[in-house]
């Protein structure tokens, strides 16, 4: 499938504004892909039937851009000379049966000039006259870069002194496989052929192996290479010729898009860097889980002496326990900030990282006092570990059930003895039953009541249990808590490579020309 520039370079742009406005990257690392034109000399015409060639001329100033133009028009509709140094418009030379589309609001009107004209020979041609780009006038560059998006064959004009302009080089080496390239040594009647032959060589060690050179001097009384440039052109301006110019052209964009979105990929960071990350965050945790159990030793004794002192009326009063103090909001701020750090060292995004660990920070101490205090209200509710709690219902059991046995043996033995008695006539009650009756019974309930005592958990130990253990919940609570928004940050990462992999795999989804080196049309590309 061959997939639109326009929607590759939407997709790239829109990938570009969701990763800055979740501040994985900057705007200005984004600039290229923000600033990325995606018009084609395509979008510039009204109708897409039978388009003509767009070819446009371009060179320093002085070289006689615009003379080129007049001569070919057969008047002058381009301004030269005196009245026109340094050109800072855009002329626009078209036959009359195309109409031009809206241009778009980075081409400016008021620098524009348009002209048409009713020659059949040159109907499939728009003739184009650039600004110098080697004026000193900044916005004579801009202009020229804005255009070069809708250009199909730029033809490069020099002057034996000024073949060698560093500036229009620069953007020879830039955009030269973008767009069909002939080259034009204007004012020839004043150049030498060791010129001709060390442009050509410049040509050929920039990438063109047989470079489309003409000579000209814009006087129809000097026998030059003008009508041969016309023909070529003219040769060049078919359908087949123009779609595959066309073609190219998109093929070598998408390359260069791909090229620029690859850049991003190692900027985004890898699963490898996010689990380096999550391991020392691990690390760092299991310190700091350390030293506030330490830190805390103190202050969670006072707590439970107080519980043990008083009872529950610290909790009938509910009043709350601070245990998160100044000293562990800045141990835990320092262990975050080391977090922090060591995710830019692993060259991953730290103001999402940042944003996401502020709303932990500042509640970190509510989560740890609420929940000390409610496992220490549920610990002093229930004190004890299970044995002790089993103990002490056998004990409350054996402290009623016991002594109510004894009584009924001692009553059994007394009915027994005062039945016997009766018929024997003798005395059934002596000194000694009396004294075994009532130690039996109270052997039966002083033994249960005495273990029942003895194994009543300590308030203290229960409240000082409660509070480490809602310590640990806590703990345990905030490392989940952290540790979700690093898989999170990881899940958003993938997600941006993932969409990101997409639109590159597109831009190479795309046709491979087959150019024969033999062909006018490989002599203008540059390989």
């Amino acid at each position: 499938m061959d997939y639109d520039y326009s929607k590759l370079v939407q997709d790239s742009k829109e990938w570009a504004q969701q990763v800055i406005e979740s501040h994985w990257l900057e705007p200005e690392q984004l600039t290229t892909i923000l600033s990325m034109d995606s018009s084609t000399p395509q979008s510039l015409l009204a109708s897409t039937d039978n388009r003509p060639l767009i070819v446009a001329f371009m060179g320093g100033a002085g070289v006689g851009k615009s003379s080129l133009l007049n001569r070919l028009a057969g008047q002058e509709i381009a301004k030269t000379g005196i009245e026109r140094p340094t050109s800072q418009e855009v002329t626009l030379y078209h036959h009359q049966s195309f109409s031009l589309k809206e241009l778009p609001a980075n081409l400016p009107l008021n620098k524009i000039q348009i002209s048409q004209h009713s020659d059949i020979s040159h109907k499939n041609i728009i003739w184009i006259d650039m600004p110098d780009f080697d004026s000193t006038t900044l916005a004579n560059k801009n202009l020229v870069l804005q255009w070069l998006a809708h250009i199909d064959v730029l033809i490069y004009v020099v002057s034996p002194e000024r073949y060698r302009d560093r500036k229009a080089w620069q953007l020879l080496i830039s955009e030269g496989q973008n767009h069909g390239w002939i080259f034009v040594i204007n004012q020839w009647d004043l150049g030498q052929l060791e010129q001709y032959d060390d442009f050509k060589q410049q040509l050929i060690q920039v990438g063109f192996k047989d470079p489309l050179i003409f000579c000209s001097s814009c006087t129809e009384q000097f026998d030059d290479g003008f009508i041969p440039l016309l023909n070529s052109i003219q040769s060049l301006a078919t359908e087949h010729t123009i779609k595959q110019l066309e073609d190219r052209g998109l093929q070598v964009r998408k390359q260069q898009l791909k090229q620029q979105l690859q850049q991003y990929l190692p900027l985004l960071g890898t699963n490898k860097d996010f689990n380096s990350l999550n391991l020392y965050w691990q690390q760092q945790w299991q310190q700091i889980i350390t030293s506030l159990h330490q830190g805390f030793v103190w202050a969670m004794s006072q707590y439970a002496n107080q519980y043990a002192e008083k009872d529950t009326q610290l909790l009938a009063k509910k009043n709350p326990i601070y245990l998160w103090d100044k000293w562990a909001q800045n141990r835990f701020d320092e262990v975050l900030d080391e977090l922090i750090l060591n995710a830019d060292q692993l060259k991953l995004a730290t103001i999402p990282l940042r944003k996401k660990l502020k709303p932990i920070r500042k509640n970190i101490a509510n989560i740890i006092d609420q929940q000390v205090e409610l496992s220490c209200r549920q610990a002093l509710v229930d004190p004890g570990h299970i044995f002790h709690r089993v103990l002490l219902k056998f004990s409350r059991f054996c402290e009623i059930v016991l002594p109510l046995s004894s009584m009924g043996i001692v009553a059994y033995q007394l009915l027994q003895g005062f039945y016997q008695s009766s018929q024997d006539k003798q005395d059934y009650l002596g000194l000694d039953f009396a004294i075994h009756s009532v130690l039996l019974i109270s052997v039966s309930w002083l033994l249960p009541y005495f273990i029942r005592k003895k194994m009543q958990p300590s308030i203290e130990k229960a409240a000082l249990k409660g509070l480490k253990q809602g310590l640990n919940i806590a703990c345990e609570n905030i490392n989940e808590e952290i540790s979700t928004t690093l898989i999170e940050m990881q899940q958003q990462q993938q997600q941006f490579i993932i969409t990101l992999t997409i639109i590159i795999q597109q831009c190479d989804q795309s046709v491979t020309l087959a150019i024969k080196k033999s062909s006018a049309l490989a002599r203008i590309l540059l390989d």
